[in-house]
């Protein structure tokens, strides 16, 4: 049996969630798996549904740690099948006694902001202490691993396995007409799926969507998500008189986001350094990739290990708008989209959740 406790799973929305969720899944195939999670809305609905067991925990955020910490720790002394434990974050190992895991492979996942305080902080030091009790420590990229190391965790300790993509789904003829009702016959159709805030730079992307305009006069950019820089986005947008080239959906269902994404030419997200925030990977990139979309990501971060650039898109500058238009610019050049899209679904095969799940087995 596997053991998974984590602060996100679905049906909230977002890319944690929709990784321990392909975890969970792909471990299934290999043995029972039994999911500790945090209660969100209509987890009722999901938790019928799904093929793995859920025990999930609501109420007051500081007991509700400590009492799924307390109940990881009863169903673990109480169950003598169990194979390896994974924690989808530091914090959900803190309150783990590490003698009740000692012996027992066990994994914490790090993604790059939650680890990023300053060494000897006082945050520093619970990061270090909690993920001192488990095994082997799980970094999505080189950057991040990178990152580990230098705020003081054991680089031996250190593995970096990529998150895994699920299988891209069948685009449904309703959802193609959506599809084609957004776009309307413009080129370059140009997409980022992401959270509204300032990491994902969407205010270089507009202003660069403004420059583009005499170059591609039918260019159309769509940016699905929602966040806290909405209203100044929608703002810019009207300043910068890009009304007509530019679609913010914030609420949208799975089907129609693949879909956008999969008759899209481009996925762009020249993700910058934000305060402490920054892309641990991006995961948006290979879902795309398996579309056959190529991207353009910010280097500034663990996009490298997403992107390989000059084959399946670019890596740009983020913090430069002449780098980020360049590079579109660059992308269209004689074509080139077609071949980063068609190297980029090639590249998506390699994150195939049977193949990512088989590097956490190897360590068992």
């Amino acid at each position: 049996m596997f053991v998974i406790s984590t602060r996100n799973f679905p049906p909230e929305v977002g890319g944690m969630q929709n990784l321990m969720e392909g975890l969970a899944i792909a471990l299934v195939n290999h043995g029972p798996v039994k999911v500790f999670a945090d209660k969100s809305e209509n987890f009722e609905k999901y938790d019928r549904t799904s093929k793995i067991e859920i025990e999930r925990f609501g109420g007051i955020k500081l007991l509700r740690k400590y009492r799924k910490a307390n109940r990881v720790i009863d169903f673990i002394k109480n169950n003598k099948n169990i194979r390896s434990v994974f924690f989808d974050h530091w914090k959900s190992v803190e309150k783990i006694n590490s003698e009740v895991i000692k012996g027992m492979p066990s994994f914490c996942l790090i993604h790059s902001k939650e680890i990023n305080h300053s060494k000897g902080s006082s945050l520093n030091k619970r990061v270090l202490k909690s993920i001192d009790k488990v095994s082997y420590v799980i970094a999505n990229s080189n950057f991040t691993k990178n990152l580990a190391a230098n705020i003081g965790i054991p680089e031996k300790k250190i593995h970096i396995i990529h998150p895994g993509c699920n299988k891209p789904i069948k685009i449904q003829k309703n959802v193609q007409v959506q599809v084609e009702n957004i776009f309307r016959g413009s080129f370059p159709k140009i997409i980022t799926v992401a959270r509204l805030e300032r990491r994902k730079n969407h205010q270089s992307i507009l202003m660069c969507i403004r420059n583009l305009k005499e170059q591609f006069p039918k260019i159309k950019y769509i940016s699905v998500g929602d966040g806290e820089e909405r209203n100044d986005l929608m703002k810019l947008v009207k300043e910068l008189k890009i009304e007509k080239q530019v679609v913010f959906l914030n609420k949208v269902d799975e089907k129609l986001k693949f879909g956008l994404v999969k008759n899209s030419n481009l996925f762009l997200m020249p993700s910058i350094k934000y305060k402490k925030s920054v892309e641990g990977f991006g995961i948006s990139f290979i879902e795309a990739a398996s579309y056959g979309v190529g991207s353009i990501g910010g280097k500034h971060g663990g996009a490298e290990d997403a992107i390989q650039n000059e084959k399946t898109g670019l890596l740009c500058d983020g913090d430069d708008i002449e780098s980020i238009y360049k590079s579109i610019s660059s992308f269209f050049k004689n074509d080139n989209y077609k071949q980063y899209g068609s190297n980029a679904l090639k590249f998506s095969e390699n994150f195939n959740w049977g193949k990512i799940v088989r590097k956490y087995l190897n360590l068992i």
